[in-house]
């Protein structure tokens, strides 16, 4: 009896290879056989083979020029783990040439959201954008958005490392938009309340208090708080290392082929 054949891995190339997320990803997409790490782009490291870099079997070349590597090693899927203000090019240069893209950096403007949604719509390719590939980070999420039916009063605290340039984080920014989206009512501020120093009650991100935390040592933390009468719900979550996240990138760049248009969250493909 003949055996079936092996489906074809998912190629891809992932913008920011050297950096903290880009490592740890191509190191799990190269040791898992559904996936081939076909491209590495990062501005250091350049003319080096990812074998070198990183001590993993692969002979792939780091190079710093995005749309030539894209041009001479065919990618089915683009991850990028860059900076907010380069990921909207990138992703719109890979979806021009008929590549999905998942991008896992936060901070993207609202211009350029715009400007990727269009650009899916021109190319008919999708672009996944995800706050936190962290499968736990998704399901506190979901339990945020379910409980804020109950619970109007709700305050986010997210804690990152400190060089975490972007804050609110997306997961922060995320969460409370789901909040806000879901409770039955906006909780009115106390009459003749005041900031004695301003942001000291947080920022608002559609009328939801989030206070952001910059500490060494710290890898990505949200808590969630609602409050009742007599009582105080806390959904928590904690990322202690970066492996947490290797689920959630090798599921969306497994499923981003499979969804239209622009699309926010892990949630899209997780559920």
């Amino acid at each position: 009896m003949s055996e079936s054949p092996q489906p074809t891995p998912i190629r891809v190339t992932v913008v920011g290879a050297l950096g903290r997320m880009g490592q740890e990803s191509v190191r799990a997409l190269s040791s898992d056989s559904r996936f081939e790490v076909v491209g590495a782009v990062d501005r250091s490291g350049a003319g080096q083979t990812l074998a070198s870099v990183l001590q993993i079997p692969s002979e792939v070349v780091v190079t710093d020029k995005l749309s030539e590597c894209l041009d001479q090693r065919p990618a089915d899927v683009l991850l990028d783990f860059t900076h907010f203000s380069s990921a909207p090019d990138h992703a719109m240069r890979a979806m021009k040439r008929g590549i999905a893209v998942v991008i896992g950096t936060s901070g993207l403007r609202q211009p350029d959201v715009r400007t990727l949604v269009q650009t899916c719509q021109e190319t008919g390719q999708p672009c996944l954008l995800v706050p936190n590939f962290a499968i736990g980070a998704v399901l506190m999420m979901r339990f945020a958005e379910m409980a804020a039916a109950y619970f109007p009063h709700a305050e986010v605290i997210e804690r990152h490392g400190h060089h975490k340039l972007d804050a609110p984080s997306g997961t922060g920014r995320h969460t409370a938009t789901l909040i806000s989206q879901h409770r039955a009512e906006t909780p009115r501020e106390p009459q003749g309340a005041v900031e004695a120093v301003a942001g000291a009650r947080g920022a608002k991100v559609d009328m939801v208090p989030v206070h952001s935390v910059r500490l060494p040592g710290s890898v990505a933390h949200q808590e969630v708080l609602f409050g009742g009468p007599g009582e105080l719900l806390t959904i928590k979550h904690d990322s202690y290392d970066r492996a947490s996240f290797m689920g959630g990138v090798k599921l969306a760049c497994a499923q981003v082929r499979s969804l239209s248009g622009f699309v926010t969250g892990l949630d899209a493909v997780l559920f």
